[in-house]
């Protein structure tokens, strides 16, 4: 029988490559934050401990011009509240998979982020891998590679200069692959059709500064309705 620290150095090996394109991409993006920070006066402790406490790529970016504003709590809760509210989506696809006690499981809840959601959902982990340390790995390999990419950038900011224009193209383009990955891998593309005609259908009625939250609504009230369906329609071929 495998000891603990076998099982878990097996997970690890199965984890690693699947997270090798995350890697390359949240290591430019990272050290691009820790400059982005270093251009407006904060120094590496900033984005060290921003992405150690917040780890969210986007908000991120939009916190350096909380920061440098008027203090307004309740403009950064909502605005906040308005670009991570796909999380709770992704929280509720992950329920049954992330019932795992202790540490472990409280770390995997902290470390989502959309490129850890898309490898754990979808990843075909192999049947003699423990899927709990699989999902870990995967959790803190790209939680690490985003912090190490923010302490370097911050470091090394005042070195090099960086031009920020069109930055946020890139994480635009993350999420076009990710959603390309999912629709690949779906028998069915029922529930990506409903989120693509909802989303344009409340930018056309709310404009492009207010679609994000009525979209999130009526795709979660979708989602409850017709979960089986979905949920059927999702699964790998």
């Amino acid at each position: 029988m495998e000891t603990t620290k076998e099982t878990a150095i097996k997970a690890l090996k199965a984890a690693f490559p699947q997270t090798i394109p995350i890697m390359a991409g949240y290591v430019f993006l990272s050290i691009a934050y820790g400059v982005y920070m270093n251009a407006f006066g904060f120094n590496f402790l900033y984005p060290m401990f921003m992405s150690m406490l917040i780890y969210a790529g986007t908000v991120q970016f939009v916190a350096v011009g909380l920061l440098m504003a008027v203090f307004d709590p309740l403009n950064a809760f909502f605005l906040t509240l308005m670009i991570n509210a796909r999380y709770l989506f992704y929280g509720i696809s992950m329920l049954n998979k992330y019932r795992i006690n202790g540490l472990k499981g409280a770390f995997l809840v902290f470390g989502m982020s959309d490129e850890t959601f898309s490898i754990n959902l979808t990843a075909d982990i192999p049947e003699d891998i423990d899927e709990g340390w699989f999902m870990f790995f995967v959790t803190i390999l790209n939680y690490t590679y985003w912090v190490s990419g923010s302490i370097l950038g911050g470091l090394f900011g005042e070195l090099i200069e960086f031009n920020t224009k069109g930055l946020e193209f890139a994480m635009t383009a993350m999420f076009i692959v990710i959603f390309l990955e999912q629709w690949l891998k779906e028998k069915s593309h029922s529930s990506s059709l409903s989120g693509l005609g909802v989303s344009a259908s409340c930018l056309i009625i709310f404009g492009s500064d207010n679609f994000i939250i009525p979209s999130m609504i009526v795709i979660l009230l979708i989602l409850t309705l017709k979960k089986e369906p979905f949920m059927k329609a999702g699964e790998t071929k």
